[in-house]
């Protein structure tokens, strides 16, 4: 029967298997610590808890599912097809914020008809913007770059960046450092990446001064809100404000302790509104301590280190940037995560990569992580793209 397993994997599962064992441990810790986390829901709704495992462990085995699928697709054809990935992505977004469905006063969401479902057009537009940049970027390794070689990317960095702001600004920065991140591993000349951080600046300016986007007043009060708590600065009634959510972090945390209070005890998940999303990391502290919230961290850095062991494998540059970008894409939003729950950077409202419950979040995420794995797949030394 062993042998029967390990012929199957073998026949099934291709690419570097300690990225799959990553992916299968953040998975399970997440089943486990979102069933805990939504015990304030099942309560409010009177569906029970199973009602939610349910649901999340199918969301789960359904981004384990499209993983597994694009996984066995030759990354190049996303190359291909990602152009017009940038012009989707762009429409939708705009569509988002214009007649989007709107969730906790953001319209990020859109509809898909006749199913019903709703996904976020910006999940998209990051698996869309980093393949279309890192084949441009392959395709230059070997050419000297000018101003008109560039602005192409330029633009399509600035504009998608900018309607994601529109709606969602950490996502947009986020995308944005991750761009930016993978033009100065493809070789582009610092004169040009200054150029590029001052385009994203106007744009932000702009989208400030006129007040456009529904989330660029919530984003400058977010970031108001940390540096008052640096200054030390409290705030009156703390229980009607923003510092509310962040306060019952800190007290998850403090109550973990090293070892936590063990799974299912959490006391802070009946007050933590976004306890299964954006604030799932202070639930695994208080339940786990300090030692499991440590696990889940290396195993984010496990899977940086596996990431970028398929951009060494990989001798196409196509794929080494693509691996790269995707691979820091995750794992910078996990460390954003892991720092707002931890009092590190300001509240931004980024789900935890595999492990916060979610929609089609977490079926973008199966998406991207079976790419990289395709890019592990790939020996070939000899060739350039």
């Amino acid at each position: 029967m062993t042998t029967q397993k390990k012929t199957w994997f073998q026949e099934n599962l291709h690419g570097d298997y300690q990225i799959w064992t990553v992916v299968a441990l953040l998975s399970l810790i997440s089943v486990v610590v979102v069933f805990s986390a939504t015990g304030r829901y099942a309560i409010i709704s009177g569906g029970g808890t199973f009602s939610f495992l349910i649901k999340h462990g199918a969301l789960v085995a359904l981004g384990i599912v499209a993983m597994w699928f694009f996984h066995r697709i030759d990354y190049h054809y996303y190359a291909r097809i990602s152009t017009f990935g940038v012009i989707l992505s762009i429409i939708l977004l705009i569509y988002a914020y214009k007649f989007g469905v709107k969730i906790n006063d953001a319209s990020r969401w859109v509809r898909i008809p006749l199913i019903g479902m709703t996904f976020m057009p910006s999940d998209l537009a990051k698996l869309a913007l980093i393949t279309n940049l890192a084949g441009m970027l392959a395709r230059r390794q070997h050419v000297s770059y000018n101003f008109n070689e560039l602005w192409p990317m330029l633009a399509k960095i600035i504009l998608v960046c900018a309607c994601i702001a529109l709606t969602n600004v950490s996502t947009s920065a986020l995308l944005f450092a991750t761009c930016l991140m993978l033009m100065f591993f493809g070789r582009v000349p610092w004169q040009y990446l200054a150029t590029s951080m001052l385009g994203i600046f106007l744009a932000a300016t702009l989208l400030v001064m006129t007040g456009t986007g529904s989330r660029i007043e919530t984003a400058r009060n977010r970031v108001i809100n940390y540096l008052d708590g640096v200054k030390g600065i409290k705030k009156k009634d703390a229980d009607k404000d923003t510092d509310y959510q962040i306060e019952r972090s800190y007290y998850a945390i403090a109550n973990g302790g090293v070892i936590g209070k063990g799974p299912g005890k959490s006391q802070q998940r009946y007050f933590l509104s976004q306890a299964d999303s954006d604030f799932v990391y202070a639930i695994i502290v208080e339940e786990w301590g300090m030692v499991g919230g440590v696990i889940v961290l290396l195993l984010y850095l496990w899977f940086l280190y596996r990431g970028m062991k398929a951009v060494d494998s990989s001798g196409r540059a196509f794929g080494g940037l693509l691996s790269a970008g995707l691979t820091f894409s995750l794992v910078i939003q996990a460390l954003v995560n892991m720092g707002v729950a931890t009092g590190v950077g300001p509240v931004t409202g980024q789900p935890l990569p595999m492990i916060s419950m979610g929609g089609s979040s977490l079926i973008f995420t199966g998406i991207t992580v079976g790419i990289i794995i395709s890019v592990s797949r790939d020996k070939v030394k000899d060739a350039v793209i």
